[in-house]
């Protein structure tokens, strides 16, 4: 079954990979006016997820990962799976919780930074043993080093394969 929504918002997320923020946001933008806070739960959570990969303004950022993550805690494996059968919501939360790190440090707010950090690390399990998991994870490492934070396993590396929301 094919998901039009995701559809476009796969159609924003790759402006933005091809370095069209503008355009991307404006995308965004628009499918957002149709979804609204009240709309499907998979929706709001990938189209607030990348929204807030394009916004300039770090406290922008900080709303729309907010949003992603409350959706996130909505939705259902069963709902991801309908738009694809790999997807487990709990593989969303280390990139979740890494972006709500990031906003926070960029903010200034570095003890809301290592809660979410630490938030994000207890998640890591849920990670596959791929690109996508080593990425996630050395984005992790890489912000703990920003944030001062002293890691016991900078090495950890997932268990089992899953597919992510990024």
């Amino acid at each position: 079954m094919t998901d039009d929504v995701m559809a476009e918002i796969d159609t924003g997320l790759q402006l933005h990979i091809s370095g069209d923020r503008a355009g991307a946001r404006e995308k965004f933008a628009a499918l957002w006016e149709r979804i609204g806070e009240d709309g499907d739960r998979l929706h709001r959570c990938a189209l607030a997820h990348y929204m807030a990969d394009v916004c300039d303004d770090p406290a922008d950022e900080l709303a729309w990962d907010l949003r992603a993550l409350a959706a996130a805690d909505s939705l259902t494996d069963e709902r991801a799976q309908e738009y694809h059968a790999t997807l487990a919501v709990r593989g969303f939360y280390p990139s979740l919780h890494l972006n709500l790190a990031e906003d926070y440090r960029k903010l200034g707010d570095h003890e809301a930074a290592k809660a979410q950090w630490a938030l994000g690390r207890g998640t890591l399990g849920a990670l596959g043993d791929d690109a996508y998991g080593a990425g996630i994870i050395e984005a992790y490492n890489a912000l703990a080093t920003r944030l001062d934070i002293e890691t016991d396993s900078p090495d950890f590396r997932p268990r089992r394969s899953g597919h992510n929301l990024e």
